[in-house]
């Protein structure tokens, strides 16, 4: 089972390369992220967007004119459909956002036509690495990045795609809190509702392959000392791997505390797609970048 990032890198050092398209590829970050993909022996890059300046960033960062990876020349509204089209014929197996807006990346990969979409939900997951934790230290939220106000159906699937992560890290039976402000079913918080007829429906065989506990409250979900304090008798209490939070903003919000005020590393993906989708903050570190590459592979290959 991986269970840290440094395991998780390790392990995906083994193995094939795969190939990761970058859209709008001028963005230090990213491109700092797909050489260090490319040094530890994990994935190669395609680069979309406008070369003179791709070259230039690189050269600023390294020093080198000399970039490892193909260049293919297009215009910033052209970058992310032509990532796209590349990821859906094969020539590369993941998908990173550059320099670019998300909504106009995501428009790329929502295209009837030429885009990634399948059958299922789209959903984000954030992985971040709590170093206090025993054991298993990666522990998931979601939704950050898609859904903005799922209902019942749309939780169930997004709940299915952080499990297929787990499951894909070792997990095979990762516990999953649904979280709301209390850990009491009350009428009128409807997200305490949806948590416990997800409870019931996981405790009845219809979502399988993890542990529903919910409503929880997020220290009681984390902090096992929390919910004993509070009397709460649970197999996920105190030692959740997925927090399911009850839409859009409060996912983003969490995920981007655990970087900016715990300073804990933390990778993200689109899970629901054909093909992995990274779509990590503009503002997002090299490292952060990096191990979304390596979630990507371990997607892909798994």
């Amino acid at each position: 089972m991986i269970t840290s990032f440094d395991d998780l890198l390790d392990r995906m050092r083994q193995g094939p390369r795969v190939t990761v398209a970058v859209a709008a590829a001028d963005d230090e970050a990213a491109l700092g992220a797909v050489a260090a993909a490319h040094e530890l022996g994990m994935a190669d890059a395609l680069l979309f967007g406008d070369g003179t300046r791709i070259s230039a960033v690189y050269k600023e960062m390294t020093g080198s004119p000399d970039l490892p990876f193909e260049i293919r020349e297009a215009a910033e509204e052209q970058a992310a459909r032509t990532a796209v089209a590349a990821v859906r014929s094969g020539a590369a197996q993941i998908l990173l956002k550059g320099k670019i807006k998300t909504a106009a990346l995501l428009k790329a990969v929502l295209d009837s036509e030429h885009g990634l979409r399948s059958s299922r939900q789209l959903s984000d997951l954030f992985i971040f690495e709590d170093p206090s934790r025993a054991g298993n230290k990666l522990v998931m939220i979601t939704d950050g990045g898609v859904t903005l106000k799922p209902d019942l159906k749309q939780k169930i699937e997004i709940i299915e795609n952080a499990v297929a992560v787990a499951r894909a890290l070792g997990n095979d039976s990762p516990r999953v809190a649904v979280l709301s402000a209390v850990e009491t079913v009350n009428p009128a918080l409807p997200a305490t509702i949806d948590a416990a007829v997800l409870t019931k429906m996981n405790q009845r065989g219809q979502i399988k392959g993890c542990i529903i506990d919910g409503p929880l409250a997020l220290d009681n979900a984390i902090s096992a000392e929390a919910a004993a304090l509070k009397g709460i008798e649970s197999p996920v209490a105190g030692k959740a791997d997925i927090l399911l939070c009850p839409e859009i903003e409060s996912a983003n919000m969490l995920a981007k505390s655990t970087t900016y005020f715990a300073r804990m590393r933390l990778g993200h993906v689109i899970m629901g797609s054909t093909a992995p989708v990274l779509i990590p903050s503009r503002a997002d570190s090299t490292d952060s970048k990096l191990l979304s590459i390596a979630i990507g592979k371990l997607i892909c290959t798994r």
